[in-house]
């Protein structure tokens, strides 16, 4: 009689994001931004009646910390699906709760919530068209989406391409990185110029506003007076920071 062996266990994508070593913060500057648009957005809170605000794929919870003071009187939700992202992120939001991004994955009634920050998750989906329409679900007719990923066009990625360089921001392993500069492995599966971001979020039943840039903190000193500039043509940033609402029909 043969002796049975356990299965061995192989290592997953969920796996990667569950492990704490994985950054999962996002740059201040981003924050800052992407809030002021959210803020200019949703306008002073009315009394009694906050509007609800998600964010979803909250990581740490240090982006939605750094957005509150000037969202005050809106009611901010992390939500994310790494039980360890969510621990952390207890420590600085008042809710913080797990949700999956499928169908009918995020625990919201439909049409529930006013607002969805969606900071630097669409570039690490599988499946980004059944996110957009979870969140389209849950989001109320004229809902706000503020959406940021990684630019694949920023300015420096375009010269490196033309050098034969892998850009930054595409990822080729999950075990290290190949081919280009930085060191960082997050899990990145998809990258969106701003035409193909437009374009996508558009045909998912969203009215796109706005396309605004940010920096990147990762960009070395000497450079960031460049990247700064470059957010003035969203094209060329290095960050997209995309705000879109939900269509009433």
């Amino acid at each position: 009689m043969n002796a049975t062996t356990a299965p061995v266990h192989r290592p997953e994508l969920r796996d990667f994001y569950e492990d704490p070593a994985v950054p999962v913060a996002s740059g201040t500057p981003r924050s800052l931004r992407q809030a002021r648009m959210l803020a200019a957005a949703l306008g002073p809170a009315a009394t009694g009646t906050p509007r609800t605000i998600l964010d979803i794929g909250c990581g740490d919870g240090t982006a939605a910390a750094t957005a509150a003071p000037l969202l005050t009187g809106h009611r901010i939700i992390g939500v994310d699906w790494s039980q360890d992202a969510l621990k952390r992120a207890r420590t600085h939001l008042s809710y913080a709760i797990r949700g999956e991004l499928s169908d009918g994955g995020l625990p919201f009634k439909t049409a529930s919530a006013d607002a969805v920050l969606f900071s630097e998750v669409i570039e690490h989906l599988v499946d980004p068209d059944a996110a957009l329409d979870e969140i389209r679900r849950i989001l109320r007719p004229g809902g706000h989406l503020m959406l940021s990923t990684p630019n694949l066009a920023a300015w420096y990625n375009r010269a490196l391409l033309l050098a034969g360089v892998q850009p930054v921001f595409s990822e080729v392993s999950l075990r290290a990185i190949h081919g280009r500069p930085g060191t960082e492995v997050v899990g990145h599966l998809r990258l969106y110029t701003a035409r193909a971001l437009r374009e996508f979020v558009a045909a998912s039943g969203y009215e796109v506003v706005d396309l605004k840039g940010a920096p990147f903190h990762g960009v070395p000193r000497p450079l960031r007076p460049f990247d700064r500039l470059a957010c003035y043509r969203p094209s060329l940033a290095s960050i997209l920071l995309l705000h879109a609402r939900k269509t009433k029909t």
